[in-house]
């Protein structure tokens, strides 16, 4: 495993029990960090990934459970109308953007019929290693699934690179992109031709049951913290819709909440640290009642008395087929 942020390396922020966080719980960015694959060019060589595998691993099945499969209808039907593919080749080609630990393939591959080919791409060789080993062997019907890896940025992203290529997908990503990288973002999906199913991306809301009167403050101290450094945050899937509507796609948005109760504490209580300690960064006054807020969560939380739901949205955008017509 490549030099990373580790589970033994705390974030900024009140822990309220002690413990520490594990990087991209929230998810908490420090100054400097950028998404772990990038649409811009420049910055630093090597950076450090934006989530640490545990944390990609803790939100899976919450994650499964959220992803609207309303949005898998339109797309079925789409693929169904789509021409045979040049020299004859069938099934789907699917590239996963930031694909981190693979959970988007696994949970997206069983539910579509037909042969595939996942292109994973991600910059940190572990989490490519770790997403083609736990990749799914096989479609809804039993057809063939492989894979092959990319390591790298996507920030020369154009419809060039995306040649036969099916589908783009990617998992809570749009949040941690600028308005210049959704629209390369879109302009390379449109020019291809290729659908982009893109989930996740927070919009900017919690519920947390019992509530508390300090819950809006730290609601809109952490949005503030993710539109720092010009990242779009809760603003991103607004961005998005626009971006490839301008462009002439077809675009789909449907609710994706995560719904946490004493069934997921351990995830509950990683979300609460990272997402208190965003807040308090952006806003350090807040640290005094953040630290009594948070103990307070994280009790009620072991209690089995906390129930959370996190707000986020499911983007499908349907272009013009390359040379043809919607």
């Amino acid at each position: 495993m490549p030099a990373q942020p580790g589970p033994s390396e705390p974030q900024t922020g009140p822990r309220g029990d002690g413990a520490e966080v594990i990087p991209g719980a929230g998810p908490v960015v420090g100054p400097g960090e950028r998404a772990t694959v990038r649409l811009r060019d420049g910055g630093p060589e090597e950076e450090p990934p934006r989530y640490a595998p545990e944390w990609l691993q803790l939100r899976e099945v919450a994650d499964a459970a959220a992803r609207a499969q309303d949005l898998l209808d339109p797309l079925r039907i789409r693929q169904a109308d789509l021409p045979a593919r040049e020299g004859g080749a069938e099934g789907l080609v699917v590239h996963d953007l930031g694909c981190g630990t693979g959970s988007m393939g696994r949970w997206l591959a069983p539910r579509l019929d037909g042969p595939q080919h996942w292109v994973l791409h991600d910059r940190d060789p572990y989490l490519l290693h770790f997403a083609a080993v736990a990749s799914p062997r096989a479609a809804a019907d039993g057809s063939r699934v492989t894979v092959e890896t990319r390591r790298g940025d996507v920030a020369r992203l154009t419809p060039d690179a995306l040649t036969g290529a099916s589908l783009v997908t990617a998992s809570a990503l749009l949040d941690v992109l600028t308005r210049e990288e959704i629209g390369t973002l879109a302009t390379a999906c449109v020019g291809a031709g290729c659908p982009a199913l893109l989930t996740l991306t927070v919009a900017g809301r919690v519920e947390l049951t019992p509530a508390d009167p300090l819950d809006a403050e730290i609601t809109e101290a952490f949005n503030a913290h993710q539109r720092r450094t010009g990242l779009l945050g809760p603003d991103a899937v607004t961005v998005a819709c626009e971006a490839f509507s301008e462009r002439g796609a077809t675009v789909r948005v449907h609710p994706s909440p995560w719904r946490l109760g004493p069934e997921s504490a351990q995830l509950t209580a990683q979300w609460l640290r990272g997402w208190v300690g965003a807040a308090v960064e952006q806003r350090p006054g807040l640290r005094e009642p953040a630290e009594r807020y948070l103990r307070e969560r994280l009790a009620a939380c072991e209690a089995g008395e906390l129930h959370v739901v996190v707000h986020h949205s499911d983007l499908l955008a349907l272009p013009r087929p390359a040379g043809g017509t919607s």
